[in-house]
């Protein structure tokens, strides 16, 4: 028994109460005994109560709830509020929007578009397209500040000069990721079409090519343009559902790594700025996988419990 102790650096007694818990339970017994504590004060009814309060309308003068109304209303700490809360993933500043597409034919536009992300024709070419205008060169200050917390952030000048926009019209070749640009002052349908032709230009003469664009309407009303370039087929994404365009995830991508905080003295350096960050990103490109989730229509009421199911 204190060969047994020593080993384990405990005391034989401890090893008796082991041996006599293993006796009468096996290994079920030589699990942590509940210990003896003060009785929580807040329990699963505080957690209900606090769930059940983001139900209701926030108190007068405020747009949403926040701990201390939250706080307030149940009779409970702040500090027991967030850790419920955090427990529950629930983040009362956070926002996300949704839109919701009218359009009546949504499944059959979704599904057309997605079949040719996930299974395109064969010896054809699957483009997404369409435009960022208005690309503003701004010019102002920016570098890195201390806060007073001490740490280090990027700062930018409150102050900034305007100096003019572009326009930029993309097409991201689906399976390969690789993305074509045309950067105008207009973006009228004569300037996308000329795009057009110099995608067509650059295509294989015996492919198909499959054009995903959204319903702006220089895409529209494009009929003689289309008789005379029959290999080109457009497809429409359905209203309020540009999200269905993939070129739209690479102007995000573009938008983050090279025109956000950055400063153009004029549109010429934002339009070098651009081409800097395509020659980049051509080499290493790779085709975005479909993966979006599922949103429910219970998702888009307005209550907690809906959200969590």
């Amino acid at each position: 028994m204190k060969e047994i102790a020593r080993r384990c650096h405990t005391r034989p007694n401890t090893v008796i109460k082991w041996r006599q818990r293993f006796a009468t339970d096996g290994l079920k017994g030589l699990e942590d005994a509940p210990r003896p504590g003060a009785k929580p004060i807040y329990d699963e009814g505080f957690r209900n109560r606090v769930l059940a309060t983001l139900e209701l309308p926030p108190p007068s003068g405020q747009a949403a709830w926040d701990g201390p109304a939250v706080a307030a209303a149940v009779g409970g700490s702040p500090h027991a509020v967030w850790r419920v809360l955090r427990k529950e993933g629930v983040c009362l500043q956070r926002q996300r929007s949704w839109c919701v597409s009218t359009d009546k034919q949504f499944a059959a536009k979704a599904a057309d578009i997605i079949g040719l992300y996930l299974n395109p024709p064969e010896k054809a070419l699957v483009i997404s397209v369409d435009e960022k205008p208005s690309i503003q060169a701004l010019e102002r200050a920016t570098g890195y500040v201390e806060t007073d917390s001490g740490k280090i952030v990027r700062g930018f000048k409150s102050t900034y000069k305007r100096h003019g926009t572009l326009n930029l019209f993309a097409a991201l070749q689906v399976a390969t990721g690789e993305i074509k640009t045309s950067k105008t002052t207009l973006k009228r349908r004569e300037e996308f079409l000329q795009f057009m032709d110099q995608i067509v230009a650059d295509a294989p003469p015996d492919r198909e090519l499959h054009v995903i664009l959204d319903n702006y309407c220089t895409h529209k009303k494009c009929d003689a343009w289309l008789a005379k370039n029959p290999n080109v087929h457009f497809h429409f994404t359905p209203t309020s559902a540009s999200w269905l365009n993939q070129v739209e995830i690479w102007f995000g991508i573009m938008s983050r790594k090279a025109l956000r905080g950055a400063s153009f003295k004029n549109v010429e350096e934002l339009g070098q700025a651009i081409d800097a960050f395509i020659a980049a990103y051509n080499p290493t490109a790779k085709p975005f996988k479909w993966r979006k989730r599922e949103v429910k229509g219970a998702q888009l009421r307005n209550t907690i419990v809906n959200l969590c199911n």
